[in-house]
């Protein structure tokens, strides 16, 4: 253990955890004997991490999260350990977040990716894969094997079905139902969410040009008209856009298999 670490004798802290160099831990908190802490990780008081659970670099928790208990599974068995979870760097973890390991269905690994905000209550399920830049507004919640693009904001209450898949810089208004995959970059609210255009806003953010986000809506417009099938509306984009690595990035999301059907705007009735 290295001596620049500040750690509370009210904690319980494992002869066999891992830690890295300046590490805070305050009181009552449980760190178990598989955790890996890696340096600079922030925990307030009141936090448990056990299980085969790394965090990354630069992490903070706040009081009362809970990260790496068993998946809420009924008559989940792991006797060999085999289940993880795996938190990258620099995230906030705020008030009662609970992060869950993986399932032997979902290859025994949830996984988080880097510079995260999960604010509080928010709930991320067994199996779920996250990418980078991404935040959770108070409550959201994934059922199990979510997969969620880098960038991606969900909003408060937001309640996501498990397997969806919800791509890069997409927007999901709070109060939502995600029933179905949402495409990159794409805009979703509603109680049981329909799709509700581009995230035309995060694409200025991120830097999208006037003519790249004309570019998208033309194709966004086009995949989903009322014309033809689907698959013959994407083929066509596909052609039609084949230098737009963004339009083609919503392409080939919509073409990846997927046990969910296609979050698709409200007046569109195709599924």
């Amino acid at each position: 253990m290295s001596d620049n670490n500040k750690i509370s004798s009210h904690s319980d802290i494992s002869s066999q955890a891992k830690l890295g160099n300046n590490i805070e831990i305050g009181p009552f908190c449980q760190i178990g004997p598989h955790v890996t802490l890696g340096d600079n990780v922030k925990i307030h008081s009141h936090v448990v991490v056990c299980g085969q659970t790394s965090i990354g670099n630069d992490c903070e928790i706040y009081p009362f999260a809970s990260l790496g208990k068993i998946p809420q599974v009924a008559n989940f068995v792991d006797p060999d350990h085999n289940s993880k979870l795996i938190i990258g760097a620099n995230n906030r973890i705020r008030e009662h977040v609970t992060m869950h390991s993986g399932t032997e269905h979902g290859g025994w690994i949830s996984q988080v990716g880097d510079n995260g905000l999960y604010m509080a209550g928010s709930h991320i399920a067994h199996d779920c894969i996250l990418g980078d830049d991404i935040i959770f507004a108070n409550n959201a919640t994934l059922g199990g094997h979510c997969t969620i693009g880098d960038g991606a904001i969900l909003g408060g209450l937001t309640a996501v079905h498990q397997f969806v898949r919800i791509g890069r810089k997409a927007f999901i208004g709070g109060m939502s139902g995600i029933e179905h995959d949402v495409i990159p970059f794409g805009l979703a609210i509603g109680h049981r969410a329909g799709l509700g255009g581009l995230n035309i806003v995060g694409l200025k953010r991120s830097g999208f040009t006037r003519e790249d986000i004309h570019e998208l809506r033309a194709a966004y417009q086009q995949i989903f008209a009322s014309g033809g099938t689907l698959q013959e509306r994407v083929d066509k984009v596909a052609q039609d856009y084949s230098d737009n690595a963004s339009v083609v990035e919503i392409v080939e999301f919509i073409r990846n298999e997927s046990s969910r059907a296609l979050c698709v705007p409200r007046e569109t009735k195709e599924h």
